[in-house]
């Protein structure tokens, strides 16, 4: 697995967070690649890959899922990895799709959306 995949994740990722956030994001949140943990840029590289897989395997009819839905899939990919790193994880790090903030949602489906277009 290459780590291109997770730093365009990545950037999506800020953009979103810099789009929808309501006022100051926290700094961890808009960090840059560099400074990003190793934890974290292997499960962004591993959720590109995944989205990135999913759009390949519906031949991109993935146009056809709502933002929600494509927001809902980055999530719950994300949350796959978050388990994977941390065997007892906060419960807010993997918060079901209709607990995460709007922002969140917003973000997610951005980031969705950058991966399909990429594709």
């Amino acid at each position: 697995m290459t780590h291109d995949g997770g730093r365009t994740f990545r950037e999506a990722w800020i953009a979103g967070v810099n789009k929808h956030y309501p006022g100051q994001p926290k700094p961890g949140y808009i960090a840059p690649w560099e400074d990003t943990p190793d934890w974290e840029r292997e499960a962004a590289a591993a959720v590109y890959d995944q989205v990135r897989a999913f759009v390949t395997a519906t031949g991109g009819a993935t146009s056809k899922l709502t933002r929600d839905q494509k927001g809902r899939f980055v999530a719950l990919c994300w949350i796959g990895q978050i388990f994977k790193h941390f065997p007892d994880p906060k419960p807010s790090y993997v918060a079901d799709w209709h607990d995460l903030p709007d922002w969140q949602k917003a973000t997610d489906a951005d980031i969705f959306e950058h991966i399909e277009q990429s594709v």
